[in-house]
């Protein structure tokens, strides 16, 4: 009888691609009539022109980006990349003060609700369902606020990472550990492996995540798109769409420190971010990555000591869902960053830094929300990638003279988050085995962009 050599790494793809499998054809079974409505390109006005509309495989030429980083960086004012400690101090100090006082604020709520309402038996049945609906509404408002709170501490700790917090390393290096080690993040393996990103930015060849697919690794023939049965690459029916966007929301960054998920494809499999062996990490870099180790393990700890003094349900309440929800905006953050049908990937000599740093997108992302809680890392992104290390509170100043620089070559959305989120992950599905300049290509094989020619840099 022939006997099959798998390595553990290939057994579980396997078994976890049958799973998908099953579930996938599970869910076809079910209703999904209304979520048929969230179908289709569904783009807000700024963003119409970045899908494909048509059945014609690429609408548009692009031209690449020319200029270099340096003359990029002349046309902003030298002040804006000045750090300044106390700022970054004053906007920590601010974000810790509004978690402790949600914290207070919903520390009170069951209590109070038990106590002095929903044990009330005297209150008729109407009065009780609302005090209830109440009671939880109130602990809804809290997980909203707390996760946003929670996504704007890591985003500093992620200024901390790229030296944009202080010109003091150590002042970084020690906030950024306590707060992202707090919030199950690896500090010092995450940073090594985000700087590396970088500098890579949009490299089909080095860089370190969100890697996309290619026409072979779906195992779509190259032929004609009319020559192409579509339906057996991509017949997913909304409901499984829905499932698969949730399932990543919560558990793809996890999943991308543990694994590798999206990361480069020339890694083996696992390649693990607290695995200090791993080649994502030089010789000299280890002992940073045990120290980011230990940082989870008392994360851990902690974690279980509050769950012996309070209970798991009370720990899940005040710090589980929220910690959740900073999975969430994380992972649509980054996603939406990096995924759009107008951003280009490029290959060998057509990569440049520059290049690959205007390969990202500026997004209205959560409105004043966004500005105020996340710090405006997704409002001014595209500057964040060419000046990594400029502080936050200099990012929107400095993207007036970027974009005004830039041009056609600055991007831009004020779509919707969630409808982008939902076109982003309908759309952008592969991009080709060839060429330099490469665009995502949608379940029929469109792309809303082509390179105009296969420009090198001179």
């Amino acid at each position: 009888m022939h006997k099959l050599n798998l390595q553990p790494g290939q057994i579980i793809m396997e078994t976890r691609r049958y799973v998908y499998i099953l579930i996938k054809h599970s869910l076809r079974l079910l209703p999904v009539r209304v979520l048929s409505l969230m179908e289709g390109p569904g783009t807000s006005s700024a963003s119409e022109a970045r899908g494909p509309s048509s059945d014609v495989v690429c609408v548009k030429t692009y031209t690449p980006l020319k200029w270099t980083t340096q003359e990029i960086r002349e046309a902003i004012p030298a002040r804006l990349f000045e750090r300044d400690t106390m700022t970054s101090l004053q906007y920590l100090g601010r974000d810790l003060v509004m978690m402790a006082v949600l914290y207070l604020a919903v520390s009170r709520i069951d209590s109070w609700f038990s106590s002095f309402a929903i044990q009330k038996t005297e209150y008729r049945i109407v009065t009780r369902v609302a005090l209830m609906l109440g009671h939880w509404i109130l602990w809804l408002v809290y997980w909203w606020f707390q996760g946003l709170v929670g996504m704007g501490l890591w985003v500093l700790a992620h200024e901390c990472g790229h030296g944009a917090f202080s010109s003091n390393p150590i002042i970084c290096d020690t906030i950024g550990f306590v707060i992202h080690s707090s919030l199950f993040t690896p500090y010092f393996s995450w940073r090594i492996s985000h700087n590396r990103h970088h500098i890579n930015h949009n490299s089909m060849e080095r860089d370190e995540v969100y890697v996309p697919e290619t026409r072979s690794d779906l195992g779509i023939p190259n032929v004609s798109p009319e020559h192409v049965n579509w339906e057996d690459f991509f017949d997913d029916t909304p409901l499984y769409t829905l499932f698969m966007l949730v399932r990543r929301q919560l558990l793809a960054f996890p999943a991308y420190l543990l694994t590798n998920v999206s990361g480069q494809k020339s890694y083996p499999y696992p390649t693990s971010h607290f695995n200090p062996n791993a080649v994502l990490f030089m010789k000299i870099q280890r002992p940073l990555v045990i120290l980011s180790n230990i940082g989870i393990l008392v994360a851990i700890w902690c974690f279980f000591l509050a769950c012996r003094q309070w209970g798991l349900g009370t720990v899940l309440k005040i710090y589980g869902i929220p910690w959740l929800i900073v999975n969430h905006w994380f992972v649509t953050m980054t996603y939406l960053h990096h995924t759009d049908p107008v951003i280009p990937r490029y290959r060998g000599q057509a990569w440049t830094f520059a290049r690959g740093a205007a390969a990202t997108i500026d997004r209205d992302f959560l409105g004043w929300q966004g500005v105020f809680f996340l710090h405006g890392v997704s409002h001014y992104h595209v500057v964040h990638h060419f000046f990594p290390k400029m502080p936050h509170y200099n990012s929107a100043e400095a993207t007036k003279y970027l974009k005004t620089f830039l041009g056609e070559h600055y991007h831009y959305s004020d779509e919707p988050i969630l409808k982008a989120l939902w076109h982003s992950y309908n759309t952008c599905q592969f991009v080709e085995d060839e060429g330099d300049i490469l665009f995502f290509r949608d379940k029929r094989g469109r792309c809303a962009l082509q390179a105009s020619e296969n420009v090198t840099q001179d």
